[in-house]
């Protein structure tokens, strides 16, 4: 029963982080970037607090960090999704699912430098591989199609950063908040700010929006978001980090075949070669401390 769990809750969070790329296609579609982030949030924030609610969780951080959560609001979520959407208006579901699976590869940068987290042989060999590569594969993307992908990626590989720097920084607080409070409240305060910008700045046009951008903003706030996040956080729970992980080297490939399925959207032969050295050295920074201490 325990690995029917497990396969299922992996299946759940690769399947919503692999169809979230090809979901923000269809919203930016007719949607702005930031007005779609904003009704993303508030459509996802009711459910997040009555669960919250009826699962006895706060939705305030302990006294003297809530300003934090102010900051996670910010930097956590309407700035890094909103960047994703933007990005996504100029790269492919492929280079923008790729970017995101070296997540693991920010996330161990950024703890050396805040946290003096020590970097074991094995993580620097993956370490530099998946830089090497990750760079290949970028630069191919704006030579062989277009310059405007530099845009998209560089809004793509900041969200990234935004992302790893808030978790490191949870990380060194030691905070142990329910993940229902951690996004409940501040998916509330993201949306409201995001729509309030947005109407000023991006001045959406509601009548031009399509009813297949409409379903996919649902899809993004009330399926990929929760049960993304959620099915993620209880297959932490079930399996070690690891394991965990090993998501981040599944759902670049799902969104790369959906892509090319519903958009039409195909990789160069190269590229994708060149994602199998990617996923090795991502998984080399992944491997158990145990066995990096052996080496």
């Amino acid at each position: 029963m325990r690995n029917i769990i497990i396969i299922t809750l992996f299946f759940l969070v690769s399947i919503t982080w692999g169809t979230t790329w090809v979901a923000m296609k269809i919203v930016i579609d007719t949607i702005p970037p930031f007005f779609a982030t904003g009704m993303r949030f508030l459509l996802a924030a009711p459910l997040l607090i009555i669960m919250a609610y009826y699962s006895n969780k706060p939705l305030l951080f302990p006294p003297g960090e809530r300003y934090f959560q102010f900051f996670i609001c910010i930097f956590y979520f309407s700035i890094p999704f909103s960047l994703m959407l933007y990005g996504g208006l100029y790269v492919n579901a492929y280079v923008s699912s790729i970017i995101f699976s070296n997540m693991p590869i920010f996330i161990l940068i950024t703890s050396f430098f805040l946290l003096k987290k020590k970097i074991f042989f094995l993580q620097k060999i993956g370490l530099t591989i998946a830089i090497i590569i990750l760079i290949f594969i970028l630069f191919n993307a704006v030579c062989i199609i277009h310059d405007c992908q530099f845009k998209g990626i560089v809004a793509l590989i900041l969200a990234v950063i935004s992302h790893a720097i808030m978790y490191v920084k949870c990380k060194k607080k030691s905070y142990n908040v329910s993940v229902l409070t951690f996004n409940a409240l501040p998916s509330l305060i993201s949306g409201v700010i995001l729509l309030i910008l947005a109407w000023f700045f991006e001045h959406p046009v509601i009548n031009n929006f399509s009813k297949m951008s409409i379903l996919a903003v649902i899809y993004l706030g009330d399926f990929s978001g929760i049960c993304g996040i959620l099915s993620y956080f209880y297959l932490q729970k079930k399996v070690n980090s690891f394991h965990a992980s090993i998501v981040f080297l599944v759902f670049p490939f799902i969104a790369t075949i959906l892509d090319y399925y519903i958009f039409e959207c195909s990789v160069p032969i190269n590229q994708l070669l060149l994602t199998i050295p990617l996923m090795f050295g991502i998984l080399l920074t992944l491997i158990p401390s145990k066995m990096k201490n052996n080496i």
